[in-house]
């Protein structure tokens, strides 16, 4: 009976074992069955900077690293370009939007061109607190894919090759719109002028101002006199044929639409507009030009 006993046990186990090992892949189909079940729709993208987001110095950006501008250089550099409310102000690369600010706050409409989406929201949070966000405008974008030929300044703080990759856009722009440039410079287009700051800024502490120049290249007729310019940037130089002795000019330079020279002892002082140089000399006579056909 023992014997018996212990066969049938031994069955009974044998049997609850094959059943529970047989029942495991049905009780488990609900767990392989989930990942079809959770299959979510395409998540969209995170709201860029959260509240708590914050930039960090020297963080990789697209074309530079952000290091933010001193808030005593750029005060400067506002004040290099003589920013008024008439103006309309665009940062190249804004970061987090202090420029811009800065100049908002000034009474100018100016507008931020920044590719990282984090420090635009971080920007446009800056400008709604600082209660300028009407005149204080962001955009995601890439700079060198943005139309900003209506600026009437521009600021920006890239590097050498991005400043000069730009020139000829900011050539062609209006005569007389200011660029200015924290630290890095254009290139052999030399500035109209610099400044350094001194005191609590301990780097990137140089800004420089480019006036942009009217094309005053060519041949100019004087009545019978002969006027011949040679242009790179603003800088010039040439002849003036004054009865029929031809003298250099030097000393010789445009200013946005303002034109000045020396020429035979002489300074000329004028304005282009509409292919004709209108001015005065030093000594007080009208002189104008007009530009010679072809």
């Amino acid at each position: 009976m023992n014997r018996m006993t212990l066969l049938a046990s031994a069955c009974l186990v044998f049997l609850w074992g094959w059943q529970s090992t047989q029942a495991q892949p049905a009780q488990a189909q609900p767990a392989q069955a989930q990942p079809a079940q959770a299959q979510p729709a395409p998540v969209a993208p995170t709201p860029a900077a959260p509240d708590t987001y914050k930039p960090t110095v020297g963080q990789m950006g697209k074309d530079v690293v952000w290091v933010p501008t001193h808030q005593a250089l750029v005060d400067r550099m506002l004040d290099m370009a003589k920013v008024t409310p008439q103006d309309y102000l665009v940062d190249l690369g804004s970061g987090d939007g202090r420029t811009v600010i800065t100049a908002a706050k000034r009474g100018v409409r100016a507008h931020g061109i920044e590719y990282n989406p984090d420090l635009v929201a971080v920007s446009r949070r800056a400008a709604q607190a600082e209660g300028v966000a009407e005149r204080a405008t962001f955009a995601q974008a890439d700079i060198f894919q943005s139309d900003f030929s209506d600026a009437t300044v521009v600021t920006l703080f890239l590097l050498h090759t991005l400043n000069e990759r730009l020139r000829p856009t900011l050539l062609a722009m209006r005569p007389g719109t200011r660029v200015v440039s924290n630290t890095f410079t254009m290139g052999d287009w030399e500035a109209d002028q610099q400044y350094e700051h001194k005191g609590e800024c301990s780097s990137f502490c140089r800004a420089y101002l480019w006036i942009i120049p009217a094309d005053a290249a060519g041949e100019w007729r004087l009545g019978e006199d002969r006027l011949v310019l040679r242009q790179t940037y603003q800088m010039l130089s040439g002849t003036l044929t004054r009865d029929g002795q031809e003298l250099p000019i030097t000393e010789a330079k445009m200013d946005g639409n303002r034109i000045a020279f020396t020429a035979g002892n002489r300074r000329y002082t004028g304005e282009l507009a509409e292919g004709r140089i209108t001015g005065r000399t030093e000594d007080g006579a009208e002189w104008s030009a007009t530009r010679a056909p072809g």
